[in-house]
């Protein structure tokens, strides 16, 4: 349980960071091993490979949609939200493809989501105002980085 519950956690904050790359890196992964871990469930469609690849499609326009000076913070509610919401349903994904909770693994996920938009907010505006690393080379080392634990998250 205790793997699980990390699981969650860290695919729910990387939602929080970025908020397709979570479902489609789970879907990804998920596709990949073919064990049928989510059949039967809500999430059987995270599964299926044209998802998968339609989920990656987003999660990269998302990538470059963030770099553009007209990308809304990422703590306006209706980005909340959705980062919320993202982290809620691969926090479910990942408790309910090991037979646990679903509304457990959508809050973790969901809690996860929250408070990793605002740290990585903040932490963000922080390099920006006081090192002279420019703003889009932030975001490609975030994207870097939920790139490189989201993969190793998604496929534990």
């Amino acid at each position: 349980m205790k793997t699980v519950f990390y699981k969650a956690l860290a695919m729910g904050a990387l939602a929080g960071m970025r908020s397709l790359s979570a479902p489609a890196l789970l879907s990804r992964a998920l596709q990949e091993k073919h064990d049928g871990r989510l059949n039967g469930t809500p999430f059987e469609f995270l599964q299926n490979k044209c998802v998968a690849y339609t989920l990656t499609g987003l999660a990269a326009t998302e990538l470059l949609g963030d770099k553009l000076p007209v990308a809304p913070d990422r703590i306006v509610l209706s980005s909340l939200l959705m980062r919320a919401g993202s982290g809620a349903m691969v926090g479910a994904a990942v408790f309910q493809g090991n037979r646990n909770s679903l509304a457990k693994g959508a809050l973790v996920g969901a809690a996860a989501a929250v408070a990793a938009t605002y740290a990585s907010f903040y932490l963000r505006k922080m390099l920006r105002d006081k090192t002279v690393i420019a703003d889009p080379v932030l975001g490609m080392l975030e994207d870097a980085l939920v790139l490189g634990a989201g993969l190793k998250a998604a496929r534990a």
